[in-house]
């Protein structure tokens, strides 16, 4: 435009050409995403926050007791930013084992060739190590209590488990509250005397949970997702590195991530943008993985090098109330051994697992599999070499599926046999897990909700 047409033009046009060619500016600016920081932190066509009982029932509720008598409740959530969904893991570590008085001494320990230069000149005698890990669903919990060095975790089936507190990191990392009378109140681990889960009360406006399909190798996984094993809501934020600097973007401006190589990954908007971003743990090697809630398996986590891409859609609510989550019940069936003995009764797995809640954890081409034992209905090893380094041994779930799963985790050498308790408890017959060549679970038996 010419200075002799603006100076013959009136107020109104010059105002009108300037606001066009703000606009231009500002669409190609968002064309190119060369946004700063702070624009970036704010969705392109964010999503409506969800508003009605069925998107607020999945969101983790409770009540917190602090040591100085005070107490808080509403909605949670771990760590400030991680954990906030009952179909979330609370984890931690175990290390007493109350079914090893069941076994014989002698069968709990192992034997180990001390060599030199190749040579066994000895062998080492040493008791196994049954400390485990624990993990249980938010919505399988009743109760978390500290005392002194434990952690004391009640199951709704009344089950309780001591765990090593200073080994419980989720519980290490404190809890958010978000109490209707106090406002948004963090809590570290020493201020807390207990937490109590209760049934998600009405909760008002509540961010979107993530929801979307991963693709991998291995094949597809949908259901709600958790990226790097933390973010987990839309107003999360993915933060990395573009040509033009440090780049925020909230979950719910973003459609796709696509892995691009070990360090990158090619971020689509919803306005149809593309973005590459580099440089941070979230988008790079660093990434810890990306858990998909998958109803087939409970829950899948995805390795970074595993990951091929995330494709986000609109989610049915916000994943199952409290209520959903059946108390467990004693695990059953019978073991084969490879000498053709069957056995039979309530099933210890890896002097470990005895309810239906707790989950079978092994992997298989860059997924962890972590499946709650209800949904498993047999387990076959490998015919004559054993579940080994470089085996797989064949699950199969109570809907006909069958995945081959890599011989680690809870299938790896490192298990610790099964126990049977026959006759109601009377009598306990165990088997190491070297003689073990099948075990069938019994179907569990619906709850009945009170």
């Amino acid at each position: 435009m010419t200075r002799a047409r603006i100076a013959g033009g009136t107020a109104a046009l010059l105002l009108f050409a300037l606001l066009v060619a703000l606009g231009l500016v500002a669409a190609r600016l968002l064309r190119n995403l060369n946004v700063d920081a702070d624009a970036a932190t704010a969705p392109a066509t964010p999503r409506s926050p969800a508003t009605s009982a069925k998107a607020h029932q999945g969101f983790l509720y409770g009540r917190v007791t602090t040591r100085n008598g005070a107490a808080y409740e509403g909605r949670l959530r771990f760590g400030g930013d991680e954990e906030a969904f009952w179909g979330d893991y609370f984890n931690g570590f175990k290390e007493e084992n109350p079914w090893a008085v069941d076994v014989p001494p002698e069968r709990l320990t192992e034997s180990r060739p001390f060599t030199v230069l190749g040579v066994e000149i000895a062998r080492r005698e040493r008791r196994l190590d049954l400390g485990r890990p624990f993990m249980a669903r938010f919505g399988d919990i009743r109760r978390v209590e500290p005392s002194g060095r434990e952690l004391l975790v009640t199951l709704k089936s009344g089950t309780g488990f001591v765990l090593n507190r200073f080994d419980a990191d989720d519980f290490a990392d404190g809890v958010r509250v978000w109490d209707d009378r106090h406002g948004v109140v963090d809590l570290g681990e020493r201020r807390i005397r207990a937490i109590e889960l209760l049934p998600t009360a009405d909760l008002g406006t509540t961010p979107d949970r993530l929801h979307g399909t991963v693709r991998t190798p291995r094949g597809t996984f949908t259901g709600f997702v958790q990226w790097d094993r933390r973010s987990s809501v839309g107003a999360d934020e993915l933060q990395g590195r573009t040509a033009d600097g440090e780049l925020s973007l909230r979950f719910d401006a973003i459609r796709a991530i696509a892995r691009d190589s070990a360090d990158s990954a090619l971020v689509t908007l919803l306005d149809g943008g593309e973005v590459m971003l580099s440089g941070t743990r979230a988008v790079g090697r660093g990434n810890r993985g990306v858990y998909v809630d998958d109803p087939r398996y409970g829950r899948v986590l995805v390795a970074w090098e595993a990951f091929e891409r995330l494709d986000f859609s609109a989610p049915d609510g916000s994943g199952p109330a409290y209520d959903d989550f059946p108390p467990g019940r004693s695990l059953s069936g019978s073991v084969t051994t490879r000498t053709g003995s069957t056995l039979a009764g309530r099933l210890v797995f890896d002097l470990d697992e005895s309810e239906t809640t707790e989950t079978l954890d092994a992997p298989a081409g860059g997924v962890d599999y972590t499946i709650p034992f209800g949904l498993v209905a047999s387990i076959a090893l490998p015919v004559r070499e054993g579940c080994g380094d470089g085996r797989h041994a064949g699950v199969t779930l109570q809907g006909g599926e069958t995945l081959t799963l890599e011989c680690a985790g809870d299938l790896g050498e490192g298990n610790a046999g099964v126990l049977i308790l026959e006759g109601g408890g009377e009598s306990a017959e165990y088997v190491p897990w070297v003689d073990v060549e099948r075990i069938d679970f019994d179907r569990p038996v619906p709850s009945v909700r009170r």
